[in-house]
């Protein structure tokens, strides 16, 4: 099972850093987004960080232009319909995953692979929704998809080895690690990060400390990058709240369940740093700490 031509449905931060990655490794890169102006904020995307490559010394700019060449940018379904692999970088809703994956179903080829990159939800439920399940695997990136090395390849019960196999050979041949996951809501990482993120915003409830001073004692107590508001504000709290509820749906354990005060953000229009506010105002002098 070859892969030399990609399909990526789904051109925001997530699917323009995976369709970025697969061009940089030398695929013929088809990307495909709902209307001319997300494609066109898509291709920006690709365009930017490329760019900020070439000024850091980490691409030659005949590269970045070569990877450039590489890619179609389309607003029509049809045109992934030739792919050998097509991965979907969508919204977190599986209803409108398996609507994408049944209009492929009918027009790509039966040995075409279908991959999600979905962060929460299992991929048995979208591979049921096609007439090959046993092409169908998870490929969950991380954020940004340029930079961070993993890639949890997510296999069902009905995957076949070969597809398995050709999920991994792709993540390395795009300079990425892959890790194998069983196809549990969560994967490997977000099933331990979720409810550390989670337990981080009770205990700011509890009054235990400041945002700043959890944030601060878990990077200088425990060598993390950044702390667990940092990191919420950076995920971003309508994403967090959402994958928590898929995930609590899944497997009715509190440590899922999201708590009060990130719901209250959420209502507030707080999600982190990309509206300017979430647990820390994101200001030009710096972050400054919500006070609870």
């Amino acid at each position: 099972m070859e892969i030399r031509k990609v399909g990526v449905a789904g051109c925001g931060l997530m699917g323009s850093g995976i369709a970025e990655v697969a061009a940089k490794a030398g695929f013929d890169v088809v990307v495909r987004e709902i209307d001319e102006g997300a494609l066109q904020a898509g291709r920006a995307r690709v365009a930017k960080s490329l760019d900020r490559a070439v000024a850091k010394g980490k691409l030659d700019p005949s590269a970045r232009d070569e990877t450039l060449s590489r890619f179609t940018f389309t607003t029509s379904l049809d045109d992934l319909g030739d792919r050998d692999l097509v991965i979907e970088a969508i919204v977190e809703s599986l209803d409108a995953k398996n609507e994408l994956f049944g209009y492929l179903d009918g027009i790509c080829p039966e040995e075409t692979v279908f991959a999600s990159n979905t962060s929460s939800l299992t991929v048995t439920d979208m591979a049921a929704a096609t007439s090959r399940p046993d092409r169908f695997v998870g490929l969950h990136f991380f954020n940004p998809v340029p930079v961070m090395k993993l890639v949890e390849v997510v296999r069902t019960i009905v995957t076949s080895q070969e597809t398995f196999d050709a999920a991994r050979a792709f993540a390395r041949r795009i300079g990425k690690v892959p890790v194998a996951a069983r196809d549990n809501s969560g994967f490997v990482v977000n099933l331990l990060l979720v409810p550390y993120m989670l337990d981080a915003i009770r205990q700011l409830e509890r009054g235990v400390a400041t945002v700043e001073d959890i944030d601060t004692a878990m990077t200088l107590g425990c060598g993390y990058p950044m702390g667990p508001f940092t990191l919420c504000d950076f995920v971003g709290l309508d994403t967090l709240c959402q994958v928590a509820e898929i995930m609590y749906g899944e497997y009715r354990e509190e440590r899922y369940a999201p708590p009060p005060l990130l719901r209250r953000l959420v209502t507030m229009g707080r999600y982190g740093r990309k509206t300017g506010a979430g647990f820390y105002d994101w200001t030009p002098q710096g972050p400054v700490p919500l006070k609870v």
